[in-house]
């Protein structure tokens, strides 16, 4: 092969490839094999017309266009992949031309790799919050805990705010039942605001077993063919049930953890709390400083590498979904949409990682990122561990070059954020209040004005010294 040319423009390349030949008939050659089993030529079997019967029917380069589809493997490596020529997706064949020789001259255009600039990435300026846990969260986990454990029994008393009530109930709009207005059986929490305002009330006071008629009037936000209407529904009250739940102290905690007491295992939630709370801020933070990072880098990014990124987002999701279930094009369905609206719903943030993407590589070239095969094996171990399969199975399912890329990235993130300078999140303004503008008004608004200037200059200050 011989390449005539190879000019780039933007972010493509045209390749003008020479092809031997003797290459271009082995092609040729392997096509026509393929496809003479379903050729009927009259006077032969079917699949067993010669060559050059079917070229003198059909055209003497009948078979080329798949021929160069066999040898393109063979073509790419030589015009692509050997001429350093950083492809992005599947090359498209623009030309072809047959000379009287036999030699094919072809033309192809491909998205290429693109140049890369980049911004500021090392002490980058990102507000970072401070991990907190409330009194609050805590009481919270804690009435959770004691909900779990929680007994549940049956009572035969008037029905109170807190029990649940099973009940069977339908509604009636002028004495007709409407739709979606009937249920049997249904466990009602009373006082929960479940069901629309002043039903659960009525029920209060009800016997099991005893039946009732209760009026109700539909709020005016609800559905329009209910919205306001006064209605009747007839309600028999089937059984009514208490849960009793444990009291929060010292016993609490000896039974549902390794504490001794109430207070210890409140701090225990609380630490755990604030580990998590932490772990989200510092993983909201790592993604900003990365974010702001490819912000300032510089790059004409081609749509293959857009739609790379857009395909192994799409086919992540996928996954997600056949683990509930579900295939992409039912999801895309149930949202009332296609695969093309689902792709374009993606598009914007496989636009953004894609900038991320080439913003890391870039940094790892810059920065000379390297991984020892140590590291990569150490990995290995961590991911059998992880994952409790055998070593052996998980590098025959995570490629070392794959594993080495993703250490790589990870080391290039890690550099951006160890450099960052974490600040300090501005206070939301609060709104002004509405006041009536006089000459005494303005002239006490323009001091205040000042005085705030005078107070952010101060904070900047304050904030300057601190990150220094």
């Amino acid at each position: 092969m011989n390449i005539k040319s190879n000019e780039r423009s933007g972010n493509k390349v045209t390749l003008v490839v020479e092809i031997d030949k003797e290459l271009m008939e082995s092609g040729v050659q392997k096509a026509y094999m393929k496809a003479r089993k379903n050729i009927m030529i009259p006077g032969f079997r079917k699949g067993k017309a010669p060559r050059k019967m079917i070229e003198s029917m059909y055209g003497a380069h009948v078979f080329y266009e798949d021929g160069l589809e066999e040898i393109f493997p063979e073509v790419y490596e030589y015009a692509v992949i050997k001429q350093d020529v950083k492809a992005v997706g599947r090359p498209s064949l623009t030309d072809m031309d047959i000379n009287d020789d036999g030699i094919v001259t072809i033309t192809m255009t491909t998205d290429v790799y693109p140049e890369v600039t980049l911004g500021e990435y090392k002490g980058l300026k990102v507000e970072k919050a401070a991990a907190t846990v409330t009194d609050e969260q805590v009481q919270a986990e804690l009435d959770q805990m004691a909900q779990n454990v929680a007994s549940t029994e049956t009572v035969e008393r008037a029905a109170e705010m807190g029990d649940t009530a099973n009940i069977d109930f339908e509604g009636f709009d002028n004495g007709v039942a409407f739709k979606g207005g009937k249920g049997d059986n249904f466990d009602l929490k009373l006082g929960s605001g479940s069901f629309v305002p002043g039903f659960e009330e009525q029920i209060v006071g009800m016997n099991v077993g005893e039946e009732k008629d209760i009026d109700i009037t539909f709020p005016e936000d609800y559905q329009a063919d209910l919205a306001g209407k006064a209605v009747v529904f007839h309600v028999k009250l089937n059984k009514l049930s208490v849960t009793n739940v444990p009291a929060l102290d010292d016993e609490f905690a000896k039974d549902v953890s390794e504490f001794d007491t109430l207070e210890a295992l409140k701090a225990d939630i609380r630490a755990k709390a604030m580990e998590k709370a932490q772990k989200q801020i510092d993983d909201a933070f790592e993604q900003a400083c990365v974010d702001k990072a490819a912000e300032n880098t510089t790059v004409d990014m081609p749509e293959s590498l857009v739609d790379l990124e857009l395909d192994n987002q799409m086919e992540r999701f996928g996954y997600q979904l056949q683990m509930s279930g579900y295939s992409v094009e039912q999801y895309a369905k149930m949202m009332g949409g296609d695969l093309s609206t689902m792709r374009n719903a993606f598009r914007p943030a496989a636009e953004k990682q894609a900038k991320v993407n080439v913003t890391l590589a870039k940094i790892i070239e810059v920065e000379g990122i390297t991984v020892s095969d140590e590291e990569i094996d150490a990995e290995y171990e961590a991911m059998a561990k992880q994952y409790e399969m055998e070593l052996d199975k998980i590098k025959g399912m995570v490629p070392a070059e794959e594993l080495k890329s993703s250490l790589e990235t990870r080391k290039a993130v890690k550099l951006i954020v160890e450099n960052a300078v974490a600040t300090k999140p501005k206070a939301a303004k609060k709104p002004a209040a509405k006041k009536t503008t006089t000459k005494k008004t303005a002239a006490k608004k323009a001091d205040e004005a000042s005085d705030e200037k005078v107070e952010e200059k101060a904070e900047e200050k304050t904030e300057e010294k601190t990150e220094e």
